[in-house]
C-alpha cells in the first residue's frame, strides 16, 4: 500500500521539483481521492430494498500538456464498491475552461474513460466478479498558481459496469448479475 501511495501521489510531486509546465517535457500529473455516492434497489417485485451507500474511490491520472488548457493521459485507480473491489484503468483528458492568468482559482473539466479490472477483488461468498466499461465526466476547480502544483475539487458522475457470477443453488440453472453502478463522486486531489 506505501508502494501505491509513492507511485501515485508522492512520486509525481517529487517529479515536479525537476521540472515546470514551461519545461521542454510539459509532464501532467492528477491525484485524487474521495467518496462514491448512490442509491441501489436489490430485491425483486414486493421484496425490494433501496439502499444508500458510500464508497472510497482513488485515481491518478498522468501524462502530457498539449498546450495550456488541455492535458491528456493515462489513468488507473482502485473503486471500493459493497459488492466488488475494481481498478479501472484507461484515458482521461482535463479542459481547463477559465483563461490561464496568474489567478490562484480556476476551473476545469474532465473525462475519463476506461474498463474497470476485478484483479484484486476476493469474494467469501463464492461470487465471481467481472469489471466492465467505466465512464466519469465531471466539472472541478483548482487552487494554485498555473505552472506549479495546487489543489483540486471534483465533482463528477461515475459509471461502472460489472458482471457477477453466483454459486448455483438447488434447481438453479443459471444465477447471474449484471450490475452498474451510477454514482456520484466528489474527489479531492493534487495536480501539477
Amino acid at each position: 500500500m506505501k508502494l501505491l501511495l509513492y507511485l501515485c501521489v508522492l512520486w509525481p510531486l517529487s517529479a515536479s521539483q525537476a521540472q515546470s509546465v514551461g519545461s521542454k517535457w510539459p509532464f501532467f500529473h492528477h491525484s485524487e481521492v474521495g467518496g462514491l455516492f448512490g442509491r441501489v434497489v436489490s430485491g425483486a417485485n414486493l421484496n425490494e430494498v433501496v439502499e444508500n451507500r458510500t464508497n472510497l474511490s482513488v485515481q491518478t491520472l498522468n501524462g502530457v500538456r498539449l498546450n495550456k488548457r488541455v492535458a491528456v493521459g493515462g489513468l488507473v485507480g482502485m473503486d471500493w464498491y459493497t459488492g466488488a473491489l475494481l481498478t479501472p484503468v484507461g484515458v482521461g483528458a482535463r479542459y481547463q475552461f477559465t483563461r490561464p492568468s496568474d489567478q490562484n482559482l480556476s476551473a476545469f473539466v474532465s473525462a475519463d474513460a476506461g474498463y474497470g479490472f476485478s484483479w484484486f477483488d476476493k469474494s467469501s461468498t463464492g461470487y465471481t466478479v467481472r469489471g466492465g466499461l467505466m465512464l466519469n465526466p465531471g466539472v472541478g476547480i483548482r487552487l494554485g498558481k498555473p505552472g506549479k502544483g495546487g489543489f483540486t475539487v471534483t465533482f463528477s458522475y461515475k459509471r461502472q459496469e460489472a458482471q457477477v457470477e453466483k454459486p448455483l443453488r438447488w434447481g438453479e440453472i443459471k444465477r447471474d448479475e449484471t450490475r452498474i453502478y451510477n454514482r456520484l463522486s466528489i474527489r479531492v486531489g493534487v495536480s501539477l
